[in-house]
């Protein structure tokens, strides 16, 4: 049987859709007999030239999504994407694993006296935030990962 995967990833501007085939292509390298699903290869629904309505759009996501045994969730970004949290919502109760990947720089430094000192000033914090309920639902079934190489190799041990 053929393992699904389903990509959860902002899609809108030329860099996110650039980075998206960047890493899809690496995933794609490392696990060839896998199947991806890549919303924005979905000319059907996301080629924003034609016309796709809402309930078309989840439909079709949503059973995609359903019909994946792993779903890799991309965080980074001003805040986890609207659509990305919902699909890692839709993972979670269907208790699909969600591999995410939060590589915000800001995580570095954890330790630095000084940025833990600024934590008592307001807005001084030195540290990225990622919504807490949403990283929860990923952790209670699945990892979130500070870099790409721990992404794709952690993948392995979900297929």
């Amino acid at each position: 049987m053929t393992q699904s995967i389903y990509f959860a990833s902002p899609l809108f501007s030329n860099m996110e859709r650039q980075y998206n085939a960047y890493l899809v292509g690496k995933i794609r390298e490392i696990y060839p007999n896998v199947n991806l699903y890549i919303p924005q290869e979905q000319l059907e629904i996301n080629d924003k030239n034609s016309y796709a309505d809402s309930k078309k759009i989840a439909l079709y996501d949503t059973n995609a999504l359903l019909d994946s045994q792993l779903v890799i969730a991309i965080l980074d970004g001003a805040t986890i994407d609207v659509g990305v949290a919902s699909e890692i919502g839709v993972a979670y109760q269907a208790g699909i694993p969600v591999l995410a990947l939060f590589s915000d720089s800001r995580q570095l430094g954890a330790t630095n006296p000084e940025k833990l000192a600024a934590l008592q000033e307001v807005a001084e914090s030195q540290f990225p935030y990622a919504n807490l309920y949403t990283i929860g639902l990923i952790k209670l079934n699945g990892q979130v990962l500070a870099d790409e190489e721990s992404l794709l190799q952690a993948v392995q041990s979900y297929l």
